[in-house]
């Protein structure tokens, strides 16, 4: 009995050593299908660029540029762009619509309307919550009119007026740290009349002294409100501005 008991277990073993073998082969064929779809994706996800090789292609490409940061400027970055590529192909290719052109005009200009709306409240809603916890921090101080500013060094010469003229170094900024327009970077002081400016430079200018130089924190009303200014200060935006008052004229 015990004979044939041996023949049976080493068949046994030999089956089990079989499957281990085949197992280990499905893992390492399962692991290399792993690593192969791995790159597959990494490849996917790398962003792709352009083709600019001909003036149609570059025209087209410079198009979308501008068309896409009108339409954020106008609060469509909650736009779907692949859906947007859609409806750009569908009239290119003279597919059949989703939605016919009078809908779709009607749509676009309610959403756009809405969106806008949203963009503002959210921008008044960033600027009143910025300026609330500022005017705690140590150093700055509030004027009646909102206007918040910082000393960093403090001058000893002449106050400007409303009539005068003064030359100023200075850099702006959003909030979210973005440069608009800097007298610094241009490597040249700007001159001109203290009530030619935004109501916030007029007021801030006729408290400061030949040689300070302060922050300057505005809100939207003592700057550019509702409107923004040139594209690059949307609407209701509070501005930061380093000033360095250099000659009262």
């Amino acid at each position: 009995m015990k004979f044939l008991f041996f023949p049976l277990l080493l068949g046994g073993l030999l089956v089990n050593a079989q499957s281990k073998k085949e197992l280990i082969a499905k893992t390492q064929q399962l692991s290399a299908e792993v690593e192969a779809l791995k790159k597959q994706i990494d490849e996917l996800k790398k962003p792709k660029t352009a083709d600019l090789n001909d003036q149609h292609k570059k025209a087209s490409y410079a198009l979308g540029i501008l068309v896409s940061k009108n339409l954020k400027m106008q609060g469509g970055d909650s736009l779907d762009y692949e859906s947007l590529t859609y409806g750009i192909r569908d009239v290119f290719k003279e597919e059949l619509l989703q939605l016919e052109p009078q809908e779709a005009a009607m749509f676009v200009q309610i959403y756009m309307q809405q969106a806008m709306q949203a963009k503002i409240e959210k921008a008044k809603a960033v600027g009143v919550a910025f300026l609330a916890e500022n005017k705690t921090k140590a150093g700055v101080i509030e004027t009646a009119s909102g206007l918040q500013y910082k000393i960093i060094t403090s001058g000893s010469g002449k106050k400007p007026t409303a009539s005068n003229r003064v030359t100023v170094h200075y850099t702006g900024k959003l909030l979210d740290g973005t440069t608009f327009d800097s007298s610094v970077e241009r490597g040249e002081p700007a001159t001109f009349g203290v009530n030619e400016v935004i109501a916030g430079w007029t007021e801030a200018l006729q408290l400061m002294r030949e040689g300070d130089r302060w922050i300057l924190f505005l809100p939207s009303e003592l700057a550019y409100g509702e409107q923004g200014a040139g594209g690059q200060i949307p609407p209701h935006s509070v501005l930061v501005f380093e000033v360095e008052l250099i000659k009262v004229n």
